[in-house]
């Protein structure tokens, strides 16, 4: 199978992901919505140079194009996701989604587990097995 095997719906996906129209991305990446149209339902492949435009339009990286691509075309992830220590959190099941973006996952996995400290924190300072909560 071609590296490339469901760009169009890789790059619908992520569009569609973004709630954008189709007009609007065209505007954003400086092609028309017809061919936009075309690269979409694969009647056409888009060159190097107006892909990294339709990739810039949808403020994406190649990470996220290939995750989508993975993601139309049933694949597993072509990167393993980090190893998880014990206080991670799945977060694509905790939002109930199949995908996430990487860089948006590990963010999410981040403010999840920062908030998960913070709350750990709390509980010992009110329960007296820990530091004093400060002004308290």
């Amino acid at each position: 199978m071609p590296v490339f095997e469901g760009l169009g719906k890789a790059l619908r996906w992520l569009r569609e992901k973004q709630g954008k129209r189709q007009y609007e991305l065209a505007k954003d990446a400086r092609v028309t919505k017809a061919m936009l149209s075309a690269y979409e339902t694969g009647k056409q492949r888009p060159s190097l140079e107006t892909l990294e435009k339709i990739l810039d339009g949808l403020g994406a990286d190649l990470g996220a194009l290939g995750d989508a691509l993975d993601l139309v075309n049933e694949r597993p992830r072509s990167t393993p996701p980090p190893v998880a220590r014990e206080s991670d959190v799945d977060v694509r099941a905790l939002l109930g989604v199949d995908f996430l973006p990487r860089e948006e996952e590990e963010a999410l996995g981040q403010m999840v587990e920062g908030f998960h400290r913070f709350l750990r924190y709390l509980h010992r300072t009110r329960t007296g097995e820990g530091p004093a909560a400060p002004g308290g």
